[in-house]
Formats: structure tokens, sequence, C-alpha cells
């Protein structure tokens, strides 16, 4: 007996609605291409086979069209003005929240209570330090440089400084028990709170 009879019709059903069919109007091979669904958002053709099943690729500049990857983190539609983490709107955590409630939602899925909240605060306060030099990485840039750009480049050159320093730091994150992602996690979220105070020291905001 075949596979596709051992299958439930509803089963088989719901599995060819979940898919389109690509034809090749040259040729009249056709192929089926499964589709993808997010708890938001359109549906996505998954189109990872293409290649390897028409022998074509897709065109689309600038990826209007293509989504890069999946997140069960963020979501975001640029045209209609949605940015999404962890299902709230970016607008209801900036009126609502502080930063370490958000870093506590992307982290764990779900925003802290108040024990939770203290437990992590002080967490992320005991490894709140920043190399000195990295001070001089504010001086390079303009006084109208955007807030973003200081941070990719301060974040960038974070891994270079001192990394005996950084290293003894996720090795003292390693006693916690805590999962290599979480411990990097921390780390980076106590070095973002350095690097936005640094900022503002720099700028006299």
């Amino acid at each position: 007996m075949s596979q596709a009879k051992q299958q439930n019709p509803s089963d088989l059903a719901q599995a060819a609605r979940r898919s389109f069919t690509l034809t090749d109007n040259e040729t009249g091979d056709s192929w089926e291409l499964p589709t993808l669904h997010g708890s938001v958002g359109p549906k996505v053709i998954d189109i990872r086979k293409l290649y390897a099943q028409t022998g074509a690729f897709t065109y689309d500049p600038g990826f209007t069209s293509t989504a890069s990857c999946s997140s069960e983190i963020t979501y975001i539609d640029g045209e209609a003005g949605i940015l999404l983490h962890r299902g709230y709107a970016i607008s209801e955590l900036a009126k609502n929240t502080d930063f370490m409630d958000v870093c506590y939602l992307l982290l764990h899925g779900e925003l802290p209570s108040p024990e939770e909240k203290e437990l992590f605060d002080g967490d992320i306060t005991r490894h709140t330090m920043l190399h000195e030099q990295l001070v001089r990485f504010y001086s390079a840039f303009v006084r109208s440089a955007h807030p973003m750009a200081v941070m990719v480049g301060v974040v960038g050159g974070i891994t270079d400084v001192d990394l005996d320093e950084r290293q003894a730091i996720l090795d003292q994150l390693a006693q916690d028990e805590l999962e290599e992602s979480d411990r990097q996690a921390l780390k980076q979220f106590s070095e973002n709170e350095d690097i936005d105070w640094g900022y503002h020291d720099q700028y006299d905001f």
C-alpha cells in the first residue's frame, strides 16, 4: 500500500491546501512547493529546494518579498509600521517597561514578575563593566552620529578588547548553571547597558 493511501484523507487535503503549484510555462513541468505559516503575518512559500528541483533561482532585489529567517522573538512589517517583540508591540514596551524588562522578555519569552525582575537585575548589575579603552570608541564618532551607529561600532569592538577579562566574566557566569546562550545573552545585556551609559556620558545627554 502506498504512503499516500495510508494517510488520513483530511490530512492530505490540509497538506494540499498548504502548498503552491509552480508551473514552467515553457516546458509544462510543475512542482509542488510547501507553505509555512507563522503566528502572525502572511504565509510563506518554502523555496529552499527550488534550485535543486527546478534548476532556477528567484529574483527579488532588496528581499521585498522574501523572508530571510524564522524568529520566535521578533516580527516586523515595515509597510504597516508593526514591530513586535515576543508578541508585544514596541510602542507598548516603550511606554510600560524598562530596559531590563525587555531584556528578560527577549530571553525568556515573557515579562518578569517583580521577584524575577529583582533577580535578573542583580545578575546583570554584577557584570556591567566595560574596559576603559572602549571610551576611545565614542570620541571617534561625530556628535551628530546616530545612537544605533555608535552602538553597532562599540559592540563590534568589545569582542577584541581585553579578551581575558571577558572570558573571566563568562567563566563566572558558567558557575550559575546557565545555558551557554543564556550566559552570552546576560553578558551582552550588561555590556549594552554600560554602552548606553557611555554614550550619554560622552555626549552629555
